[in-house]
């Protein structure tokens, strides 16, 4: 018998905490976005954690994953796939590449050109492939997690706008404390402890727990309360581009997730509260004179949430 959705993250929550010491909110946003089916972008910096954290997801359900270290003359065939012809059958036959997966890290993604980072483009929107012609679906779980390095820019292509915008949210990991580190070091003294990880849930329970999120209740006060945060800023001072109705998507879809984690039937303001940043920063564009007055995409999302009236 498969267990409650709630009981199934409580699970995950836990194995992913085994492996990452000090970071319980990184955890409940990545398992927000990954049980609405939404992809993550984590930017931060070397060392923090974040291929293990992927890994470590994919090891408690049991997932297939792969890695693609994303570089420069990276191919998009070599992250699709390649139809290769076969003189036996005199027919060509179609070789899937990683992204053919559950979880799928895209590691520093903004070191390959535009037309390879393009290639994610079609499948983190609809979850399908096209090559030669031809639409291949993805598995039912496929889930991106891209990192990139925010201190190296030589050699590197900014993420434009329309696949920022398929990131559900953008967060990072930080340093952690100085117990959490020594805790660490104490772990990793004889083996790393991914080593040890197993399976905690199957993937019918994952699949449970998405079904789950999308029967949480959103009332309509709260569903124009994400769109107003949303819609506010296409017109806040210092923005060229605003958030996409995308963004208000997303934001409901971890939102409903955030309520199933805590126990709840409905989504109050406050999911939406604490998600706003994740999900709506990396979204916006801001111009220049801007940037220099050193307003960031941050700091105008934090802005919004502070003058938007919350419904009662």
């Amino acid at each position: 018998m498969s267990a409650p959705p709630r009981e199934t993250f409580r699970r995950i929550a836990a194995n992913l905490a085994t492996v990452m010491h000090g970071q319980q909110l990184a955890i409940r946003r990545l398992l927000a976005a990954f049980a609405s089916a939404g992809h993550v972008l984590l930017e931060d910096y070397p060392g923090t954690g974040k291929t293990t954290l992927a890994k470590a997801l994919a090891r408690s359900i049991g997932a297939a994953f792969k890695r693609v270290q994303f570089t420069p003359d990276l191919l998009p065939s070599d992250i699709l796939g390649v139809s290769v012809f076969d003189p036996r059958d005199q027919t060509f036959r179609f070789h899937e590449g990683p992204i053919f997966t559950h979880i799928l890290l895209a590691d520093e993604i903004n070191r390959a050109s535009p037309r390879t980072q393009s290639a994610l483009l079609e499948a983190m929107a609809e979850s399908q492939v096209s090559v030669d012609g031809a639409s291949t679906r993805l598995p039912e779980l496929f889930f991106v997690i891209a990192t990139q390095n925010p201190v190296e820019f030589r050699g590197t292509y900014p993420l434009p706008e329309a696949q920022m915008d398929r990131f559900a949210m953008q967060f990072g990991l930080g340093y952690v404390d100085p117990e959490e580190e020594v805790a660490i070091l104490a772990d990793q003294a004889e083996r790393h402890p991914l080593d040890a990880l197993t399976a905690c849930v199957s993937l019918e329970e994952v699949l449970a727990l998405r079904r789950g999120v999308r029967r949480i209740r959103v009332s309509d006060e709260v569903k124009r309360y994400a769109v107003d945060l949303v819609r506010a800023t296409r017109t806040a001072p210092g923005v060229q581009l605003g958030a996409s109705p995308r963004a208000s998507l997303a934001l409901i879809g971890a939102a409903q997730a955030l309520a199933l984690f805590d126990g709840g039937d409905f989504v109050a303001p406050e999911h939406v509260q604490e998600l706003a940043v994740a999900v709506i920063a990396h979204r916006l564009a801001l111009d220049p004179q801007a940037r220099f007055s050193g307003a960031t995409a941050v700091s105008v999302v934090e802005e919004v949430v502070k003058t938007i009236a919350v419904p009662a």
